[in-house]
């Protein structure tokens, strides 16, 4: 089986990149489980302590594969009853595991995202793009909706008016206006987007991982939760931190005047 997703670790960060280059990283079956299971790993492993996801070559993911559809083949062809319609009808849809994870991921956002790469990037927690890159919403000039996280995220990020925007009159955006609308962190240099992804990534596996962990469980839990009933959730994880040999690390470095090391215990 080729190898569609390729995985590797720097440090307590660990890089997937989706490897069809020639297709601008356009999705297919193999790629789904790949990047499914790549992510499962990552979350899993506590070496890991944040996740960069971006795209080998000019792109990061050009979502569907069209020369692949107008064949009748791939996910988006007669493929659709096989490959993607098992994807998309069980829990082993890439996006859900996305959101589901612990662990923090950055997008960096190398190309082109269009389609399912726009929804994926949508579905990190933060979003960092060359100011060579576009984002392609164009769900509706194909027929379709952003079926896979978009609608979810959309609002959530812009507000009603502006995803209505964004997602029905379906114009590409440049770096730029990704940022004024709010869907991305940051916009790097073509050349630097992979050195600032660095940092941005080093400075958050340096902190505390049971901290950042709960922060992002604490944010997800709170999209659902009156405030009340979040402030109770959050008490009982500032109580179980107050006990971990992190926030004793925290402490007596912050008192001597020091870089912490955290061990995540």
């Amino acid at each position: 089986m080729s190898e569609e997703i390729l995985i590797e670790d720097d440090g307590h960060v660990r890089w997937l990149r989706l490897n069809r280059p020639e297709a601008m990283n356009s999705i297919t079956g193999t790629m789904l489980a790949q990047l499914n299971d790549a992510l499962k790993a990552a979350d899993d492993d506590p070496e890991v302590r944040v996740l960069v996801m971006t795209g080998e070559g000019r792109a990061f993911c050009a979502g569907l594969d069209l020369k692949q559809a107008a064949r009748g083949e791939g996910i988006g062809g007669a493929g659709l009853a096989s490959a993607g319609a098992r994807h998309y009808s069980t829990r082993e849809i890439c996006t859900v595991t996305l959101q589901r994870m612990d662990t923090p991921v950055i997008a960096a956002i190398n190309g082109a995202a269009a389609g399912y790469g726009l929804d994926l990037a949508l579905g990190c927690d933060m979003r960092l793009m060359s100011d060579k890159a576009v984002l392609m919403p164009g769900f509706a000039k194909m027929g379709v909706v952003p079926e896979s996280g978009g609608t979810w995220y959309l609002p959530r990020l812009l507000g009603w008016a502006k995803a209505c925007e964004v997602a029905m009159l379906g114009d590409t955006l440049n770096a730029q206006q990704s940022l004024d609308y709010g869907l991305i962190n940051h916009v790097s240099a073509a050349t630097e987007l992979n050195d600032d992804v660095s940092v941005w990534a080093n400075k958050i596996a340096d902190n505390a991982p049971l901290a950042i962990t709960e922060i992002k469980r604490l944010f997800r839990h709170g999209l659902t939760q009156d405030f009340e009933s979040h402030s109770h959730h959050v008490l009982m994880s500032v109580l179980n931190l107050f006990r971990s040999n992190d926030f004793r690390e925290g402490v007596q470095s912050f008192a001597e005047k020091r870089p912490p090391k955290f061990s995540g215990d």
